[in-house]
């Protein structure tokens, strides 16, 4: 006990110095040990450190901090912070977690959870600076001085009408060099892009990145000024959707982290094993369907591992290629088909030159052309297949409205095993008669 009162000025300091790099440490412990840091921790500190904390992480931790604590941190988040950890909250930890918002910013926070998930106005930040536009520039200036640090640090103003309608944006240079007694509306540049508060954030993403963008403000159907929606923001959201993507596609829970439970990492990963274990017996069933083949011509058995891993590594490639597409919004609904079409002939191209690899290989090794061109048919077939399996699979997904990452290497799998070993055993059976 001694060592940990004697620890504690040390973390405070830590904590006080880098609240985001401690963050991050608090992230990577067990998260019994990163309560205890917490709850020891004087409040202010520990609200700092939460700010940067994923939001499924802070939910679980605020779940068993004091009321002290958890005042002290729930005043300190943003709007969208707050909704993100009261979306994950359990039902009956809710409404402790609404108690200490002021009505403010419980208002806010509502109408943030309002908007479909995956619009803009569940992503937008509605701390803005925002004058109106017959306000002078000196009484403009005054009031950014008065303004908490950080809103001051926002580089645009946006400059709305007496009905909130947003009319007008100005960066903080121009303000600052004009007249003192110019009205903001003089000074303000009119073309103004905005974001609809109900549009795709896959949309909003595709704009901010073609206009080189940094922030948008997003607006009703009214043109009234809501929120700005940020890239930062953006780019943090398909950060932690390319994560869980690629834990999906491996049979991983997205939510699990490095240090869960056991328990908690065996119940999300057993399922997915039981469904690949009965993909892998339908590949299986495949190569039983040309037992007699193999048992006559035994070395058929030796190039079905070459076989299944040459294929599944093809469709592999496409697969991360179109995964990485899909998370970054790089793959408009217009362009589907020629990326498949893309994708399957790369995979003609690979099969062709890792097919005649491959028979030579098998001609020399077993002396016999025909197992060459067994080998190198089979291996093209399955090249191809591959390549359009690892584009169709997640489009086809994603086009159903069904999450591309949870089982795409899984079909994919199976697809390219069944397809590969039914190309080359039958080709096999096809030439046997040259094969033995």
């Amino acid at each position: 006990m001694e060592t940990e009162i004697s620890l504690l000025p040390l973390m405070e300091r830590y904590f006080n110095k880098d609240s985001a790099d401690a963050a991050h440490g608090l992230e990577a412990m067990d998260e019994d040990e990163a309560l205890e840091i917490l709850r020891a921790l004087p409040p202010h500190l520990s609200a700092k450190a939460v700010r940067h904390l994923p939001n499924d992480l802070a939910a679980r931790l605020l779940e068993d901090l004091p009321q002290d604590k958890l005042k002290a941190i729930v005043d300190g988040l943003d709007t969208q912070q707050g909704a993100g950890i009261f979306l994950r909250l359990p039902h009956d930890s809710r409404e402790k977690f609404l108690e200490h918002l002021s009505v403010e910013k419980k208002k806010k926070i509502q109408e943030l959870l309002s908007y479909p998930e995956e619009s803009a106005g569940r992503i937008m930040t509605t701390d803005v600076l925002a004058f109106h536009s017959d306000l002078k520039v000196r009484e403009a200036v005054e009031k950014v001085r008065s303004m908490e640090q950080k809103k001051t640090s926002a580089s645009y103003i946006y400059v709305v009408d007496n009905d909130n309608r947003l009319v007008g944006i100005m960066n903080m240079r121009d303000m600052l060099l004009a007249q003192d007694d110019t009205t903001l509306g003089s000074i303000m540049r009119t073309n103004v892009f905005t974001v609809e508060c109900f549009m795709d954030r896959e949309k909003v993403a595709e704009e901010l990145q073609t206009r080189k963008f940094f922030a948008a403000p997003v607006v009703d159907q009214e043109g009234q000024l809501l929120g700005v929606v940020k890239a930062e923001k953006l780019i943090a959201g398909i950060q932690e959707e390319a994560t869980e993507d690629l834990q999906k596609m491996f049979g991983v829970g997205g939510d699990e982290r490095a240090f869960s439970s056991v328990w908690f990492s065996l119940r999300t990963r057993l399922p997915w094993l039981h469904v690949n274990l009965a993909t892998a017996f339908l590949a299986a069933t495949v190569v039983s369907l040309f037992e007699d083949v193999i048992a006559k011509i035994t070395v058929l058995a030796v190039y079905l591992p070459v076989v299944a891993g040459q294929g599944g590594n093809a469709g592999a490639q496409s697969l991360a290629v179109v995964m990485r597409g899909l998370v970054m919004r790089e793959i408009p609904a217009r362009k589907v088909k020629t990326l498949i079409l893309k994708e399957t002939f790369i995979g003609i191209i690979n099969g062709i030159v890792i097919g005649i690899v491959t028979a030579m290989i098998a001609w020399l090794w077993q002396g016999n052309p025909y197992m060459g061109l067994v080998i190198g048919l089979g291996m093209v077939v399955n090249l191809a297949v591959a390549g359009l399996s690892g584009s169709a699979i997640p489009l086809t997904m994603k086009a159903l409205g069904l999450d591309p990452a949870q089982c795409s290497n899984i079909i994919l799998t199976t697809i390219t095993d069944v397809m590969g070993f039914f190309a080359f055993l039958g080709f096999a059976v096809l030439l046997q008669e040259y094969l033995v």
